[in-house]
């Protein structure tokens, strides 16, 4: 069965969790997490997101976002893309 479509809008607050594949660590050591947190902050200017809060664990990670525009599939699809 597939997943539900996300629904989109103006001015929306997400909160998002990602982890690694099969549990696996996303961040192996401080550099990786700073490496993250400066594509964060590209996919934030670029969307025009607000981060309210983040959260980086060993093999997942929170975001507090809000989207002006309805921008969050797009962000999502740039951050985790950029940052593999």
């Amino acid at each position: 069965m597939a997943r539900p479509l996300r629904i989109e809008y103006p001015g929306a607050v997400y909160h998002i969790t990602t982890r690694g594949n099969a549990y696996q660590d996303v961040f192996l050591d401080d550099t990786d997490r700073e490496e993250f947190l400066e594509i964060l902050e590209q996919t934030v200017d670029r969307f025009n997101w607000l981060c309210h809060a983040y959260c980086l664990m060993t093999n997942h990670y929170h975001l507090l976002i809000e989207t002006v525009d309805p921008t969050l599939s797009r962000g999502m699809r740039q951050l985790n893309g950029v940052y593999t």
